[in-house]
């Protein structure tokens, strides 16, 4: 079992205009390809997804935005407490908007939310974590998560921000470790 605690309860959530304020990321490391030995490696990108208790689908470790923290320590908590995994945050991927259902309350009584996202480039996946009896990580190639991702908005922070953000550092050549 995990030393570490998931956070619970909305006592300390930001909200702004009718948001919650949301932070997350979306999880990635390196790895090479397995052609074969004559063929050159490739890196290939793969992003850790998650399952949720609470339905179908693949999801990026996401949550609420305290007031004790920053945007960026609680996307990094989010990734320790849903996934298990710690790492470096190297690029803010936008703001996204979506409904929640199950989170409507007084200071966001339509459930409207605003995502905060970043890449995390994963460093260290954890033996054990707060959510593992309820969540399990996935890692795949970014045309798989895509399929398998459930929320448009996450398919869009996917696409639109982490693709493009990971394309132009590519082209940048700012290349970071393939793990083992």
């Amino acid at each position: 079992m995990s030393d570490l605690v998931a956070r619970t309860g909305r006592h300390q959530q930001r909200y702004e205009d009718g948001y919650r304020l949301v932070a997350g990321c979306i999880p990635f490391r390196y790895r090479e390809s397995d052609e074969g030995s004559d063929v050159k490696s490739e890196r290939i990108v793969e992003v850790l997804m998650i399952s949720s208790p609470s339905g179908p689908g693949l999801l990026f470790p996401k949550g609420g935005w305290e007031n004790d923290e920053t945007v960026e320590d609680a996307a990094k908590r989010e990734a320790i407490e849903e996934a298990g995994v710690r790492g470096d945050l190297i690029g803010f991927l936008g703001f996204y908007h979506f409904r929640s259902k199950t989170h409507q309350d007084e200071f966001s009584p339509e459930g409207l939310c605003r995502a905060s996202m970043y890449a995390l480039h994963v460093k260290e996946e954890l033996d054990s974590w707060p959510e593992q009896n309820i969540r399990s990580r996935n890692w795949l190639p970014i045309a798989d998560a895509l399929e398998k991702c459930r929320y448009p908005w996450m398919r869009s922070a996917l696409l639109e921000g982490f693709s493009k953000w990971h394309e132009e550092k590519m082209s940048r050549e700012e290349n970071l470790p393939v793990q083992d």
